[in-house]
């Protein structure tokens, strides 16, 4: 059995904690998927890259709102696929050859299981390989949830895993769900020229998003999608290319690819942690502390696969609050998650910090509310944008801002300074009134959104 100063499971976020304050340990790095994890092989990478080739498709189909004549004579996508996935390959093997080329790190490809308090055995080509360590960080990731009626049925389907890579776009796409994956993936291959349908339980698009958001994009996509909400798949038949699938109201529809977007799920299942002594919760997540331990000796967890937040920038967040905690014991750091920003790239774009308006008024807030459009500023204009808007939350007597939620362009932009205000407990006035807002930049709808929340006590 080797024995290593620090053994690293999963080669995404995991790998990314590893920095020159680590060259005097041994360290093990253990994947069985590629490097550079979900976010840069089948995630937020590659989707982000083909989301912004599908928004420069959609400007030419729009161009004339702006008396623009122009035609989109069409999408290439077998080299659009090539470009993004031709440069994020390379980038996945340099990491990996980088680690394996560093002097004090021995990297095994294959899957992991515990045998015992911070001892594993993983599956190489080359047979079982026995390790320990003296400390553990599990970054083992998550994967895509395919519901029993999909998996049951032997019919090939797609997921966010492979979808991104087909040689061509589906002539007739079903999207099962109606998150952020579905919504983006929805809008890449509209935009291809695929045929989409979204079937979705829920009576909206992005439940999770603040309910004016979530009921203004499903406003927004219905000419682009066929949208079938409130309905759930009961059946899948036909045969591969010409799939029959069979909704719980009867209805009966035709594609030749299904795309499985219904959630995600951490890897926690797969490595037999409670031979660890690690222990899950209920959904799965491996349990931690505020600092990031879990509940074994000398056992770290994060990513995927044990946060309540699962997006790239948090986990980036909490690789360096365990590298700072492995490195510091006795002066660890705890992670924060008050005032996690997200965003939905899909068109239109979405972000959200905070609370929705129901959350804040569960949690007994006395909540001011104020929205403003992009169609009332002077660059919202400039865009011939009519349908985004800014909803800012604030506490009524405090002036604290709660929550905010932006649809439109650049909306992952302009929430930026509301993340800012937010994390610093910033009042709305403070923020609307201190520093200086650019005219006519886009930035002041949020500005006047926040002016027009009520003053404190008001």
């Amino acid at each position: 059995m080797r024995h290593h100063d620090l053994l690293i499971l999963g080669a995404g976020s995991g790998k990314a904690l590893l920095d020159d304050r680590f060259a005097d340990l041994d360290v093990a790095v253990v994947s069985a998927g590629p490097f550079g994890g979900t976010c840069l092989n089948t995630g937020c990478i590659p989707s982000k890259m083909l989301v912004a080739t599908a928004d420069v498709a959609d400007a030419v189909r729009d161009a004339g709102r702006h008396d623009v004549d122009a035609q989109l004579q069409g999408v290439r996508w077998p080299d659009v696929r090539d470009r993004v996935f031709g440069r994020l390959d390379a980038v996945s093997a340099e990491d990996e050859r980088d680690r394996r080329e560093a002097a004090n790190t021995t990297v095994h490809r294959g899957a992991a299981r515990f045998t015992g308090p911070r001892r594993i055995t993983v599956d190489t080509a080359d047979g079982p390989v026995e390790l320990s360590a003296d400390r553990v960080v599990v970054a083992a990731g998550g994967r895509p949830v395919v519901p029993p009626v999909v998996a049951a049925s032997g019919l090939p389907h797609e997921t966010s895993d492979t979808v991104m890579r087909l040689p061509v776009p589906p002539e007739r796409l079903v999207v099962l769900g109606g998150g952020y994956v579905a919504a983006e993936l929805a809008h890449v291959f509209r935009s291809a020229g695929s045929r989409v349908v979204v079937v979705e339980k829920e009576e909206r698009l992005l439940g999770q998003q603040d309910e004016t958001v979530s009921a203004a994009f499903t406003e927004a996509v219905r000419d682009q999608w066929d949208l079938r909400l409130g309905r759930e798949l009961t059946a899948v038949g036909g045969r591969p290319g010409d799939l029959r699938l069979t909704l719980d109201d009867g209805t009966e529809l035709r594609a030749d690819t299904l795309l499985v977007a219904v959630g995600r799920r951490p890897n926690s299942d797969l490595l037999d942690l409670e031979r660890a002594g690690i222990a899950t919760g209920e959904d799965g997540r491996i349990t931690v502390d505020a600092q990031l331990r879990t509940t074994a000796d000398g056992v770290w967890a994060f990513g995927d696969i044990a946060t309540p937040v699962p997006l790239k920038h948090v986990a980036n967040r909490e690789a360096r609050i365990v590298a700072h905690n492995l490195l510091h014991p006795g002066r660890e750091r705890s992670m924060d998650y008050a005032a996690v920003p997200s965003a939905v790239f899909t068109r239109p774009q979405i972000a959200q910090v905070g609370l929705t308006e129901r959350q804040a008024r569960e949690r007994g807030h006395e909540v001011a509310v104020a929205v403003h459009r992009y169609a009332d500023v002077a660059h919202g204009w400039a865009l011939e944008e009519t349908e985004g808007f800014c909803k800012v939350l604030a506490d009524r007597r405090t002036g604290r801002l709660l929550g905010a939620h932006l649809l439109g362009p650049q909306a992952a932009t302009l929430v930026q300074p509301l993340v800012v205000a937010l994390t610093a407990g910033m009042t709305a006035r403070e923020l609307a009134e201190v520093p200086l807002w650019i005219h006519p930049a886009l930035t002041e709808v949020v500005e006047n959104a926040l002016l027009a929340l009520p003053a404190a006590g008001h």
